[in-house]
């Protein structure tokens, strides 16, 4: 990987959830890459093995529950035994689920056959909150412990939906703004521990799970696809290498050592933009 600039982590311990998933990989070779020793999180085992297999002898894959207290706590035993104390945690476990996206963007009353706000499923939303908001809960109850003796550093991953909610998908949208306000009470509530807590809000990101929205089977793009990128105003959508520089200024304590309880948009422009 190619970093935009070079922090040194030599000694540090970095926990990614998520990490088997496109940003959170490349989060955690970035963090590989300057020295960290990496543990990833994920509940998809291969998916994890394959990126940790790629950073080599610096890094661990931890099949892990972010919704089971269990399995996380075997997580943080199984991190503390190959590798010592955590310094760094990445929540960046998270996502949407169809159970909670309508296909209309507005309501109206001829809308017959279309799944709207009053057909989502209860099941979805709650899976989508704790999906988002409990497992960074959860994660940080388990690995920040030792932090508070030690001092540390927790990056959140919130969302543009989380300034401004998003069309379709309402609790998405609601569970990343609470992941922004967690981000925020956790700086508080953290910071006579020396532990920073700061967010990343990616703006428009290609990834597994928005594709299909974004693209048609034949690659060509969506509706959807034109209005994103006609409200953001660098045109494009965000690449990975995009958030790297982000979260190593988050990660270097030297750098950003009186930074606490931001949640920093990395897009385009996008937040910036009023449409006119």
């Amino acid at each position: 990987m190619k970093l935009p600039f070079q922090i040194d982590l030599t000694g540090k311990v970095a926990v990614v959830t998520g990490a088997g998933g496109v940003l959170m990989s490349a989060f955690a070779e970035a963090l590989a890459a300057c020295g960290a020793k990496v543990a990833l999180l994920d509940i998809n085992e291969a998916a994890a093995k394959a990126v940790a297999e790629k950073i080599g002898v610096n890094a661990i894959a931890v099949p892990t529950n972010c919704l089971d207290k269990q399995s996380i706590e075997a997580a943080y035993k199984t991190v503390t035994a190959k590798f010592g104390k955590v310094d760094i945690l990445i929540n960046g476990a998270g996502g949407n689920n169809p159970r909670a996206t309508s296909d209309n963007e507005t309501m109206t009353p001829d809308l017959a056959g279309a799944k709207t706000f009053f057909d989502l499923e209860e099941s979805g939303l709650k899976f989508v909150f704790d999906l988002n908001v409990t497992s960074a809960f959860l994660v940080t109850q388990v690995f920040a412990k030792d932090m508070v003796k030690t001092g540390g550093n927790i990056i959140n991953i919130s969302s543009m939906n989380a300034f401004r909610p998003l069309t379709k998908i309402p609790a998405y949208s609601a569970a990343k703004a609470g992941i922004s306000n967690f981000t925020q009470w956790l700086a508080v509530h953290f910071a006579p521990c020396g532990i920073r807590v700061n967010a990343i809000a990616p703006g428009f990101f290609v990834t597994n799970q928005n594709r299909g929205l974004l693209f048609r089977e034949d690659g060509t793009p969506t509706p959807r696809t034109d209005k994103i990128l006609a409200a953001t105003p660098q045109k494009r959508f965000g690449e990975v290498d995009d958030l790297i520089g982000t979260l190593l200024w988050l990660a270097d304590d030297g750098a950003s050592g009186f930074v606490t309880g931001t949640i920093i948009p990395v897009d385009g422009g996008f937040n910036a933009y009023s449409g006119v």
